[in-house]
């Protein structure tokens, strides 16, 4: 069995109190599907909820961390060199129409005194399921109290492919669907679920063979990248140099159909 951290039992705690609630939300949505109304203002509610909970909780924990949410934007805290990325609702469309994928994520950014930053340690906990994949840097990547890998196989043809589509208001739709014609007529499947973290998760499961999505956010991504690299995956972005971080343009999956889906992402 599997024994987190300190830290990481923090982070774990956190997302379950947060959880909690928004289960009972879920089943509300539910109901509200049937309104002419709609679930949309009660979701955000909820939303905004989660977020507040997770930034009270993990600044009780940590007093002076930074917390970087995707309702509220930047808080600085006292303590430059570590930062909270948090979204407390992954999946919110998911959410709003009831189905049981979404997560909340959170990533712990640590900055070095050299100027560089990395996520050291994070969550993604899918509650409806009851799955929660952790990861620390340098201590393997885990679902629950079972170590977990990436997929091993090699042949593209094989291979199962998630990404993401841009939604209403969102940029990219012509690129979205030139990446898919690309990819699509190489591979055995894509696949677009709506929960970018899960994407992630997924992958280091190795439920996915690899994962690519353009336009995303840092909180979209920064526990991701951590799962999947200590799940023995690589993540970079789709052009020869980027900061995966940004999440403006990423691959994620094992080291050889990681390189090949670049490249036919590249090329698109």
């Amino acid at each position: 069995m599997a024994l987190a951290s300190a830290l990481l039992q923090v982070m774990m705690d956190a997302v379950r109190k947060t959880a909690r609630p928004m289960l009972r939300d879920f089943g509300e949505v539910s109901q509200l599907q049937v309104s002419r109304k709609g679930p949309g203002d009660f979701v955000t509610a909820a939303d905004v909820k989660a977020e507040q909970t997770l930034f009270e909780l993990l600044l009780k924990a940590r007093p002076g961390y930074g917390f970087l949410g995707e309702e509220r934007g930047m808080v600085e805290g006292t303590d430059k060199t570590h930062t909270w990325i948090v979204d407390p609702i992954d999946g919110t469309t998911n959410f709003m129409h009831a189905m049981p994928h979404f997560a909340i994520t959170v990533g712990l950014e640590r900055k070095h005194p050299d100027g560089t930053a990395e996520i050291v340690a994070c969550v993604t906990y899918n509650p409806v399921l009851n799955e929660m994949f952790w990861a620390e840097k340098g201590k393997g990547c885990y679902l629950n109290d079972t170590r977990i890998r990436i997929a091993g196989r090699a042949d593209m043809a094989e291979c199962l492919i998630a990404t993401g589509l841009p939604f209403i208001g969102k940029t990219g739709h012509g690129q979205a669907i030139k990446d898919i014609h690309a990819v699509g007529q190489r591979v055995a499947g894509i696949r677009r679920l709506g929960a970018a973290s899960l994407d992630f998760a997924w992958v280091a499961a190795g439920r996915y063979d690899a994962y690519f999505e353009r336009n995303l956010q840092p909180w979209d991504v920064a526990a991701g990248i951590l799962l999947v690299t200590e799940a023995g995956g690589v993540v970079t972005t789709i052009d020869q140099d980027g900061d995966p971080m940004s999440g403006k343009q990423i691959v994620a999956g094992n080291p050889e159909i990681q390189a090949k889906l670049r490249k036919i992402l590249r090329e698109a």
